[in-house]
């Protein structure tokens, strides 16, 4: 079973009753975990219980191949139901995975199998076993942005007392979302910034807390690669390499900005109002770079920017199946776009 986005909150609070088997994959790390230790609460009082609670990694199942099944057809020796967690999984554990599903034997039995994967394309094997079996879910975990990011930061802050203003609110979207844990960590040291101070948090203060960073970086080198300036792209890719970010990170930044480009570059193409178009964006363009965007707008037409986003796409798949440098894949890619805005070509 695939658990839809808009019924994922329901299904962490009340799984459903036939599902033996969860998996959470995505590329938001901090989400993942966050959802994992949540699905822990709803079956476990205490974790501590090691009658109830097992952990298992792919080596621990590769030195015991029957493992996984044994620890599902367990009984726990304290009553309540048990869990078993098993982490970094990857396509190799998908037959063990399956065969417990498949064993007419633990049909009657409510042990949880809590399964946690990476990024996991539809191809991958260990998603389509856990979408397509009837005893199983999966739960994707991606990176907040939009309406999901804006709740965050505004629910967050509200829990602590505090408003935020338009301007701010703008910065922090901006700059915040790629890891939940993150997010939340720096929303409450901006809360603790504030101290006692309840009056709205201002842009200079949501500048001053989260003023530099990974999320920042990779905004920086959308920016720049959009706006074809290539000297602000090389210092960027230097801030973003320093904060340890991978090109795989960097890449689907950028695809994100231009896909948000395009979008307005049609409503552009269509007859409307560039300025009212940037102005109305929504996640909100972070006030400083409407001038900026609005060049963009102009400067890339839709066709090109379509064609910018399959440069995108074609360095992300050669990063993860050629072999080569994926920092040099990524720079070429990001320079051959950023090539196509300078000198208003077609980027093929």
């Amino acid at each position: 079973m695939k658990v839809p986005p808009r019924q994922i909150e329901q299904f962490l609070r009340q799984p459903a009753a036939e599902v033996r088997a969860i998996l959470l994959y995505g590329a938001d790390g901090g989400l993942l975990r966050e959802r994992v230790q949540r699905l822990i609460g709803v079956v476990l009082d205490d974790p501590g219980d090691p009658f109830r609670f097992s952990e298992l990694t792919p080596a621990s199942l590769k030195d015991e191949p029957s493992r996984l099944a044994d620890e599902m057809a367990a009984l726990s020796l304290t009553g309540g139901r048990r869990l078993v967690r098993l982490r970094q999984t990857g396509n190799a554990q998908s037959a063990a995975i399956q065969a417990v599903l498949d064993d007419p034997g633990e049909a009657s039995s409510d042990t949880l199998l809590l399964v946690e994967g990476g990024e996991l394309s539809p191809r991958d094997s260990l998603r389509k076993l856990f979408e397509s079996h009837a005893r199983a879910a999966a739960v994707p975990c991606y990176a907040d942005e939009g309406q999901t990011l804006e709740t965050l930061i505004c629910d967050s802050l509200a829990a602590r007392g505090l408003g935020i203003e338009p301007s701010a609110l703008a910065y922090l979207m901006a700059n915040l979302g790629a890891d939940r844990q993150i997010t939340r960590s720096e929303l409450e040291k901006l809360a603790l910034f504030k101290g006692r101070n309840k009056s709205d948090v201002t842009l200079e203060e949501a500048e001053a807390c989260i003023g530099d960073g990974a999320p920042l970086a990779r905004d920086d080198v959308a920016q720049a690669v959009a706006s074809g300036d290539q000297a602000a792209l090389e210092r960027a890719l230097v801030k973003c390499r320093a904060a340890g970010e991978s090109s795989i990170a960097i890449l689907r930044s950028v695809g994100r900005h231009l896909q948000r480009l395009h979008l307005m570059s049609e409503k552009a193409s269509n007859g409307g109002n560039i300025q009212q178009i940037v102005e109305n964006a929504r996640p909100p363009i972070f006030f400083k770079h409407r001038a900026i965007v609005r060049g963009q707008v102009q400067q890339w037409p839709p066709k090109r920017l379509g064609q910018a986003l399959a440069i995108l796409l074609e360095a992300e798949l050669d990063c993860k199946t050629t072999g080569l440098p994926d920092e040099a894949v990524c720079g070429r890619a990001l320079i051959r776009i950023a090539n196509a805005a300078r000198l208003g070509t077609r980027a093929r």
